[in-house]
């Protein structure tokens, strides 16, 4: 068990032109004369990022599987050439997909990861045993894609889904044995969703995305069991009611198995603080093929237990669906997890971490981590977030957890202006805020604020902890 109006047409029309997919401002660059990866980066950087767009029309104009699928038959279906995990939900994918890619690693399989969006160097995206592929090859890569992009230029293909083309034609050129593939956004339309894998995950359903994906849980989880395919199984962490009610009807409608862990697989974790270990979490999980007794959970956070659970039903519907991967393969894989940006260290004095969280469940989660794992006297959050996140929401968890704020932005297009967040936290709390321009500024702010004991956290955003760790690679974070 877990512990734990009217309406105008030419209005609406107006409207629909204004959050439709933004044309590209840059002339592409012809396929023969992407000869050097600063070409291919050029190239890929003239394509609709929705990344980078405040407002997304979530409709088969912007994400159309269609046209990935035309993509794909033009190079000869690279995802039909290799076997794959597909990994959906709010928070906590990436953590999850980096356990089961670890495990299969570790168990002999060539292992393809592919994950979004990325923390520093968009190659992270795309990674084989660990290793992020080369400047070189993601060249070759984009030489290759271009004239195929090019031929569609009616139905111009986007950032993404040329970026998953990419990885599907770097795990089949590699013969990689199983891919772990990370949907970007939802699900039923995500450019990920042409697979057909051995086995799904979804991870915690939460709020985000509202504006593509619905204002309600029960519409968001129904976008993320979009990716059930018939007979293949999927791992569900625990989730509201209301949400796994949506699941069950889904699987049920698609005829697929479903097993959500404390419920339909034995699972149940604890906290632990020794000496020897410090403090941390382990889980056990069980089914009739398979047991995991007393692991640890090689990252971070009570949220992290969950996402641990998913991954060793991953690994366990594989076995059962006739995969060969040992079990002690398995947990030794488990052990030598470790992901940039969740709850990283980036510096001894002061102590500065860094996580992603980028939405209110996020937040609250890793509020709670650092209390669990993390002795503190005081705690100052440097925090900046997306527009189009649930900005109270986040706002009022860090109000819950921080002894102090500065708020600042990664200089990214979707960031809200440090004064509005300022304001709006004002209103809530009486707690200390301040405002530093950049990221910089914050951090000067922060490092005046704290003693030797105190704990600084960047967070908020997965561009800011990204641009938190370039500046503390160049030494300019001081």
């Amino acid at each position: 068990m877990i512990r734990t109006a009217i309406r105008r047409p030419l209005a609406a029309k107006t409207i629909r032109k204004t959050i439709a997919r933004k044309p590209a401002t840059r002339t592409p660059s012809a396929p023969w004369s992407i000869r050097t990866y600063r070409a291919a980066l050029e190239f890929l950087n003239t394509r609709t990022d929705f990344e980078k767009m405040i407002r997304v029309g979530y409709n088969h104009t912007n994400f159309n599987l269609s046209r990935m699928l035309r993509i794909l038959a033009a190079l000869g279906n690279p995802h039909k050439k290799i076997k794959t995990v597909h990994i959906a939900g709010t928070k906590g994918k990436g953590s999850t997909c980096h356990m089961v890619a670890s495990m299969l690693q570790n168990s002999g399989y060539k292992t393809g990861l592919y994950i979004s969006p990325h923390i520093v160097e968009l190659r992270e995206r795309i990674s084989i045993d660990g290793k992020m592929i080369s400047e070189a090859e993601f060249t070759r890569l984009m030489r290759r894609i271009a004239p195929v992009v090019h031929r569609l230029h009616r139905d111009d293909p986007t950032f993404f889904e040329i970026m998953t083309t990419a990885a599907f034609l770097h795990f089949a050129n590699n013969k990689v044995t199983m891919a772990v593939i990370e949907t970007g956004l939802g699900g039923r339309l995500d450019s990920t969703n042409v697979i057909k894998p051995e086995a799904c995950g979804i991870v915690n359903i939460s709020y985000d995305h509202v504006a593509q994906l619905g204002n309600t849980l029960e519409k968001i989880a129904e976008e993320k069991a979009g990716i059930f395919k018939p007979g293949v199984p999927v791992i569900s962490a625990p989730q509201v009611a209301s949400v796994k009610r949506v699941l069950r009807q889904a699987a049920e409608r698609v005829g697929c198995p479903l097993r959500i862990i404390g419920e339909d697989i034995e699972f149940s974790y604890r906290f632990e603080c020794s000496r020897a270990a410090g403090p941390h979490t382990r889980v056990c999980l069980a089914t009739p093929t398979t047991r995991f007794d007393h692991l640890r959970v090689p990252l971070l956070g009570e949220h992290q237990a969950y996402n641990c659970g998913v991954a060793l039903g991953i690994i366990d519907a594989l076995r059962q669906a006739g995969h060969e991967l040992p079990r002690q393969g398995a947990i030794d894989g488990l052990a030598k997890v470790r992901v940039e940006g969740r709850l990283e260290l980036i510096r001894d004095l002061p102590r500065t971490v860094v996580d992603a969280a980028h939405n209110a469940a996020s937040i609250a989660a890793l509020m709670r981590a650092i209390g669990q794992n993390i002795t503190y006297d005081s705690m100052v959050v440097i925090f900046g977030c997306s527009a189009d996140k649930d900005i109270e929401g986040m706002l009022q968890q860090l109000q819950l957890g921080a002894d102090k704020v500065i708020f600042t932005t990664a200089g990214s297009p979707r960031s809200v202006d440090p004064q509005e967040l300022h304001a709006r936290f004002a209103e809530k709390c009486g707690k200390m805020a301040q405002v530093g321009a950049t990221l910089e500024e914050a951090y000067r702010i922060a490092c005046k604020s704290v003693t030797r004991d105190d704990l600084i956290c960047i967070t908020g955003s997965i561009y800011l902890v990204g641009l938190a760790k370039k500046m503390q690679s160049a030494g300019r974070l001081m």
